[in-house]
């Protein structure tokens, strides 16, 4: 019988893969070789593969490039960066080497559009589109960029009462997106998105508050995302042609309208039995728009993404090592890691995300059904699920004389982790730390306050994000 970790994934899947390989009984990722990291820097550690950062991105425009030829269609296709899924400079500037665009969905985002304009990362024709319910310090860096001369910044409207706030603070003509507050699929414990304007109330809003006021600002664009992503399903399809019907709609009364923004969730791999048509699914959106155009005698509009985990997602890795094996009863083996689930992947405890996990060495040991522990005390702080099954199946440990230590990695990992562990004191879309008050009794019993940390500054989270 063949029942070594080797076995079980030649059994299971196509292997190699494009990204993973095994020589001499120890894991390639990327071509990096892993093993040599670890002997250099031990674990746990967090790698970070900067050109796959690339390779996604021009794969993306291949695909609609690729799409638009097929179906003729007439528009242009752009690629924006979700920055909110990963913040870090070497990110962010890696991505802007590829000729993207840039979303934003907080105030202090708009800090790091200036500092990369300092540093000299991006000019002032990038498009930036800007996302997420804005309170006053949103729209007033905002204001500042289209002042300043940005002339491709896009605030998308969330709510109605947000373009005021426009008018009074911006003194240069701007472009204007609305966000169409979609329904939610139906396992959702609420009908529609809190996020953008519901449909049904677009048009008579343009006529009231739009319409007229071209000199000042023009409605280019609709803007959507789907939270479950982007899926070959009815769901998905009857919201995209919705929005298009509304595009439509508009078009004919707001000339100007040139653009629909699709927004992110291309899926990743998460197992190496992975499949996603991506060119089936962009064939299929690009054939979708200019159908309903071309029926209500419109042009197509500029077709704009925002993927944020696509983008980043699949180039990083967290590597652990099994310190040490617990076993609690006749059916539940502990494998210890050396960090902590709930510190460095909290998507695995915070919403049942599953990541590729494989083991970095011991392919060659027989394998065992295992549940991995993090070091906290916290009982959540485990992982004991596949993606593409219910179990975790790693080399048993000292198989064959081997005397190393078992190293576990846990791949493409690299969006959003960071910001939602609070990793040096980010927070996710860098929402800051609110500012911390004391109240207690003098020394006359009596009761005061005080400030014990003001509100966290943008200039702190993007020192930690190195772009000071």
């Amino acid at each position: 019988m063949n029942n070594t970790y080797t076995d079980l994934v030649h059994q299971t899947f196509h292997f190699p893969q494009e990204d993973f390989r095994v020589e001499d009984n120890w894991l390639q990722y990327n071509g990096v070789d892993v093993k040599a990291l670890i002997e250099k820097y031990g674990t746990p550690l967090k790698l970070t593969y900067l050109p796959k950062i690339g390779q996604q991105i021009n794969k993306a425009k291949k695909m609609f490039d690729t799409a638009f030829k097929k179906h003729h269609y007439e528009g242009e296709y752009f690629y924006c960066y979700c920055t909110k899924s990963s913040h870090f400079s070497f990110i962010v500037e890696e991505a802007l080497k590829h000729n993207i665009h840039l979303e934003t969905s907080y105030a202090y985002d708009i800090e790091i559009i200036n500092r990369l304009y300092e540093r000299r990362k991006i000019n002032k024709d990038i498009n930036i589109i800007c996302n997420g319910f804005k309170q006053r310090p949103y729209v007033q860096r905002i204001a500042k960029l289209l002042n300043s001369g940005f002339k491709n910044v896009i605030p998308v409207l969330d709510n109605k009462e947000e373009l005021d706030m426009y008018r009074r603070s911006v003194k240069v003509p701007f472009k204007l997106g609305i966000r169409v507050a979609a329904e939610e699929e139906p396992s959702f414990p609420f009908y529609t998105s809190r996020l953008g304007i519901r449909p049904r109330d677009i048009l008579e809003f343009y006529v009231d508050k739009i319409e007229g006021y071209e000199n000042k600002f023009q409605l280019k664009m609709l803007h959507i995302f789907l939270n479950k992503g982007i899926k070959d399903d009815i769901y998905y399809w009857s919201e995209l042609n919705k929005i298009v019907n509304l595009y439509c709609q508009l078009k004919k009364i707001c000339p100007e309208l040139d653009s629909i923004n699709i927004g992110g969730g291309f899926p990743i791999k998460h197992s190496l039995g992975f499949e996603y048509d991506y060119q089936f699914m962009i064939n299929e959106i690009v054939s979708t728009i200019k159908k309903v155009c071309k029926k209500s005698k419109v042009p197509v509009p500029n077709i704009y993404t925002e993927f944020g985990s696509y983008t980043v997602g699949e180039s990083m890795a967290h590597i652990y090592s099994v310190i040490a094996e617990k076993v609690q009863n006749d059916r539940e083996i502990w494998y210890m890691i050396d960090s902590s689930f709930i510190t460095t992947l909290p998507d695995t405890w915070g919403i049942g995300e599953k990541f590729l996990m494989l083991p970095i060495n011991k392919w060659d040991n027989e394998y065992q059904r295992v549940v991995l522990g993090g070091i906290t005390c916290d009982s959540h702080d485990y992982y004991d699920s596949e993606e593409h099954i219910n179990e975790v199946f790693l080399p048993k440990l000292n198989g064959n004389g081997d005397k190393d230590p078992l190293y576990v990695g846990f791949f493409h990992t690299g969006a959003y982790q960071d910001q939602i562990s609070g990793y040096g004191g980010i927070k996710h879309c860098l929402i800051p730390s609110p500012q911390h008050i004391i109240v207690g009794h003098d020394k006359n019993g009596k009761l005061v306050d005080w400030v014990y940390a003001k509100e966290q500054s943008a200039q702190s989270m993007l020192k930690i994000l190195g772009y000071y």
